[in-house]
Order: structure tokens, then sequence, then C-alpha cells
């Protein structure tokens, strides 16, 4: 896989899955790219700024590109077993835009996510994610699996809870007990949960809008969620 922008590749050397580095300048944040690349003993070769084009296909690749041993998505069974206790997950309905899974990844990581959970169908391309997640995505562990709403049923049965966040959900996102070993279920930003997913989900809560806008982008959402349980986690929920 070959990711691009400087926040990405200097992401992906930090996690060493950097096999070679392509640059097309020298100074700047480039210049801290190749004392990342020497430090980890990964070879930079300069190239012509087309060839950087060619690789990014016409997106913003800030000079720079990486060849990386990317990591092969888990199964759910893994992701369950590796995860802490309690648990923090995020399931993926259908989101493909890659803007928003690079935004939720970096919410994720931010927050110590233990994993994602997106389907292998329809799923945007993790070169792109690398670049919109600001390198996330080299350290937050995925899932692939081909069917959500039966990944919702196996993550029930490990003892995790599953919550769907919708405009219309039946009750608050604060109101939950999030330090419970929990899944948050996203869905995509036209559709929504879909009608199998949000049924199959223990709950479905909403977050209080107070302005003109109905709803929140699902990159936003996921991280005032995230943000709620970890604040919960570190003994702050309501009451205490």
């Amino acid at each position: 896989m070959t990711v691009y922008g400087v926040n990405a590749v200097i992401e992906a050397l930090r996690s060493g899955q950097v096999r070679a580095v392509r640059v097309a300048a020298d100074g700047g944040r480039l210049a801290e790219v190749r004392r990342l690349a020497t430090a980890h003993g990964v070879p930079v070769a300069r190239v012509a700024v087309e060839a950087l084009d060619r690789v990014a296909g016409g997106a913003v690749h800030q000079g720079v590109a990486a060849d990386v041993a990317a990591s092969e998505p888990l199964a759910l069974e893994e992701l369950i077993s590796q995860a802490a206790d309690p648990a923090l997950l995020l399931v993926l309905d259908g989101i493909e835009d890659p803007q928003n899974v690079g935004a939720i990844l970096r919410a994720g990581d931010a927050a110590g996510v233990d994993g994602v959970v997106r389907q292998t169908r329809r799923a945007a391309p993790l070169a792109t994610v690398a670049k919109t997640s600001a390198g996330a995505v080299a350290h937050v562990k995925l899932a692939s699996v081909v069917n959500i709403a039966r990944a919702l049923t196996q993550l029930q049965a490990a003892g995790i809870w599953t919550v769907g966040l919708a405009a219309d959900g039946d009750d608050i996102y604060g109101d939950f007990d999030l330090t419970l070993p929990t899944a948050l279920v996203l869905g995509s930003e036209g559709q929504g949960l879909r009608r199998l997913v949000r049924e199959r989900c223990d709950r479905v809560a909403s977050i209080p809008m107070c302005g003109r806008v109905n709803s929140l982008n699902v990159g936003v959402a996921a991280g005032v969620a995230l943000f709620e349980a970890v604040r919960q986690r570190q003994g702050g929920r309501r009451g205490e």
C-alpha cells in the first residue's frame, strides 16, 4: 500500500510499517520525514513531482509518499480478544467517504479506541484514509466483516453493548453508562443506520442539537460520543 501526505507518512514511519519513502523536495517538514526515515533505516528516494501526482491520483500529497507494509485487517474475533476491559469499539455502517472515515479514525485514535469494525464491501481505500486521518490509520486496529448486522450479534455475544447513534435516537447519548464494554455504531451521512443494523443495536442514542442544523457530521458525532465515554471512564459520570 502507498500512503501520501506528510502526517500520514510520519505516522507510518513511527509505526514501523514503511519500506521506502519518496520525496519531491527537501526542507520544511520533508526534512523531518527524511530524519525519521533515516532513524528507522528506511531508504529515501528523490523523485519528480509528477511521479507523486500519479501515485496520489491527483490528490494533495505534499511532496511525499511512502510504500507501507499494511497490516492485514483482523477478524472480528481477534479484535474482540485483543480489546481492553472494558472494550471501546467503533462500528462503521456504510460509511464510504474517505474524509469521514479518516476523521473517525483520528477521533478514535485520540480517544484510545480498541479498534474499528468496517464492512469489506464498499469500504474507503486505506491509502486515502491514511491521508485524511493524519496517519491515525497506522495506529488503530481494523476488523473487516462481511455483514455489519451479524457483527453486532457477535459483539453482543461477547458481552459488548452496541449503541447506535442517530438523530432520532430514543435516548440521549450521555445518559448511557459508557463505562461498560461498548461498541458505538455509526451510519453513513445520507442514509444513517440501515434498518437491520439499527434493529440489532441494543440501544439507539441521539446527540441533542441546539441550533438550526438537525445533525452533525458523522466524524464530529463520533468524537462527541467517544469523548463522553472517555469522560465517564475517567470518573466523570453524572452524580459522582
